[in-house]
């Protein structure tokens, strides 16, 4: 009897034992993670890569576009995601937007439409970097919306019978006028929206159906 008692006290003193040095072993660890993570905050290590360019460039050169992306929070953070070593973006010109009427620029900044504008807007954000030239050789692009068709812009001709092709591209029906390469990025400049029209019959809605 004895022999068991001993033999359980042993056991009890054992996992005691075992407990208190495990604690103590973790002790240091967590204190050393804990000032680590209060180092990297407090000397401002940013999680994400620097954007200050790129946001720079399009807020000067497309402001409209920018006013409706900069809220975008999984836009920014897909462009600014370490593990994403490109980026292109498909920014519409001002034109773009002086040639929608009145009601689609007020349900561009309804805040209602807050859901289908970031779905409108990830339409023109690849999480790659597409050149001018790959987009004349593609025939599509994967973009954060979706599918987007990429066709060789043609001028000319009647009703687009007979036109020549002007070495350009279009994306989702959209001709891109400008091209250039931003830190890790390209920009491409475009005279329409990219994102398919069926869109718009979402404005005023408080939700796309199917959506999360």
């Amino acid at each position: 009897f004895f022999f068991f008692m001993n033999l359980s006290q042993n056991q009890g003193n054992f996992k005691m034992y075992f407990i208190r040095y495990f604690l103590a072993f973790l002790a240091p660890i967590s204190v050393c993670s804990f000032v680590i993570t209060r180092s990297a905050l407090s000397s401002g290590t940013r999680l994400y890569a620097d954007t200050s360019e790129l946001e720079t460039l399009i807020e000067s050169r497309y402001p409209t576009f920018f006013s409706i992306i900069k809220g975008n929070n999984a836009l920014w953070k897909e462009i600014q995601n370490p593990q994403v070593d490109s980026y292109t973006i498909f920014c519409p010109s001002e034109d773009a937007f002086q040639n929608l009427d009145e009601k689609r620029m007020q349900q561009l900044n309804d805040y209602r439409n807050e859901e289908t504008v970031d779905k409108i807007c990830s339409f023109h954000v690849v999480n790659e970097a597409v050149s001018a030239e790959d987009l004349f050789n593609s025939g599509g692009v994967v973009t954060m919306g979706g599918d987007v068709l990429v066709d060789r812009s043609v001028s000319g001709g009647f009703f687009g019978i007979g036109g020549q092709e002007d070495g350009s591209s279009t994306v989702g029906g959209a001709k891109v006028t400008l091209s250039e390469e931003v830190g890790s990025g390209v920009i491409h400049e475009v005279d329409n929206f990219v994102s398919p029209n069926i869109l718009w019959r979402y404005m005023d809605q408080l939700r796309i159906p199917g959506s999360s």
